[in-house]
């Protein structure tokens, strides 16, 4: 019996490689629903590829883009709630959500509210809302699959022990473009030097994210909403080589790691096949040619973004919210050449340090905090 398969973020790279996965799956899958932000002509292709029978692209002025494009005659959905209203009208078993940023919240929290399989891609959805997902997910019974390469490690190697035995986890990361660079040289980064990653093949956000470890600062917040552990559970190695993905530490001193090439698709696949496993197209890992993998721990006064996924891990409420969404402005800021680099993290501190805080938000007072990030980020350089 086919899945059905709803792609939240087809057009960016994660849903790109997605779908790549998908269509290597011998037909097992049924793509039923696909949805983007924006790129509408890619949308119209993807959906003359795949056939699904409904779409939806957040931008409404794109719909044309979208129309134009399609060679039959999907349901559409256009506009800012269009990915919600996607997961409401077509039936479905998984949701792969893979929108960058918080614009998949509302979608993804109606697909959990479902009780369906949540493949999820996009971390701050559980940085801004965990405090909400989790608990709606144990209450409806829905299974939350992490995408993300850190993720899906710690979760495949949770599966050695039991979860009352994990000591704690390790979270690897490739340290960032910059982790050998002069002060004066840190202080003249360039957007193009930001956007060149050396391992990892992925869009311009996510990329600066890395090259800030913003990046890890949010898988911190994820991996304190998705694995139920405290702040002090959580490490940061840096592993330049990106071959280990994550580890876990038990009570008995054993750690389990996950070993894989750089590749995206291996965790994707897992995430819509488990617990099965098939054959992926990412090609095998050789220990030998490696020859050697290093580990460092990570410089904090050169990465601010490192102390700030704790903070906010450690206390919760509308942190997160106001964190995922200064950053996305400041990153935004950055790209447009408005800000310099180190001022990514600064202005993403002073947010967190000036916002309203509020222990138990609700879902209304979240994305309020969302909204006051980003015109707080806005208004600081303009002063």
């Amino acid at each position: 019996m086919q899945q059905r398969v709803i792609i939240l973020g087809s057009t960016g790279s994660i849903g790109c490689n997605a779908l790549d996965v998908l269509a290597g799956l011998n037909g097992e899958w049924n793509v039923v629903g696909l949805a983007a932000g924006s790129r509408g002509r890619e949308l119209g292709r993807q959906a003359n590829r795949f056939r699904p029978q409904a779409v939806a692209i957040a931008s409404a002025d794109l719909a044309g883009e979208l129309e134009g494009e399609l060679s039959y005659s999907p349901q559409v959905f256009t506009g800012s709630d269009a990915l919600r209203q996607l997961i409401a009208a077509v039936p479905f078993d998984t949701a792969f959500c893979a929108v960058v940023g918080a614009g998949g919240l509302a979608a993804t929290i109606r697909a959990v509210e479902l009780g369906r399989r949540i493949a999820l891609a996009s971390k701050e959805v559980l940085v801004v809302a965990g405090s909400l997902l989790m608990p709606l997910a144990r209450r409806s019974g829905a299974t939350i699959i992490p995408v993300d390469s850190e993720h899906s490690a710690i979760f495949q190697a949770m599966h050695a022990g039991r979860r009352a035995d994990v000591r704690k986890v390790y979270l690897t990361a490739y340290g960032g473009p910059f982790r050998t660079w002069s002060e004066e040289a840190m202080d003249a980064i360039t957007v193009e030097d930001a956007l060149r990653h050396p391992t990892w093949d992925m869009g311009p956000k996510i990329t600066i994210d890395s090259a800030t470890m913003m990046n890890k600062a949010l898988e911190i917040v994820e991996a304190r909403w998705l694995f139920d552990l405290r702040p002090d559970q959580i490490e940061v190695v840096v592993h330049p080589e990106s071959i280990i993905h994550s580890l876990v530490e038990f009570c008995d001193g054993s750690m389990i790691a996950q070993l894989g090439t750089p590749d995206m698709r291996t965790p994707i696949q897992y995430a819509l096949t488990y617990p099965a496993r098939q054959p992926c197209p990412s090609p095998p890992l050789d220990l030998l040619a490696i020859g050697e993998l290093n580990f460092h721990p990570p410089n904090r006064e050169r990465f601010p973004a490192l102390g700030l996924g704790y903070e906010v891990a450690r206390r919760g409420g509308t942190c997160g919210a106001v964190l995922n969404a200064a950053n996305e402005a400041a990153v935004e800021l950055f790209r447009e050449g408005a800000v310099s680099f180190r001022d990514i993290a600064r202005l993403t501190e002073k947010a967190l340090k000036e916002h309203e805080f509020k222990e138990s938000p609700t879902l209304d007072e979240l994305l309020a905090a969302d909204r006051w990030a980003r015109r707080e980020v806005t208004r600081c350089i303009a002063c």
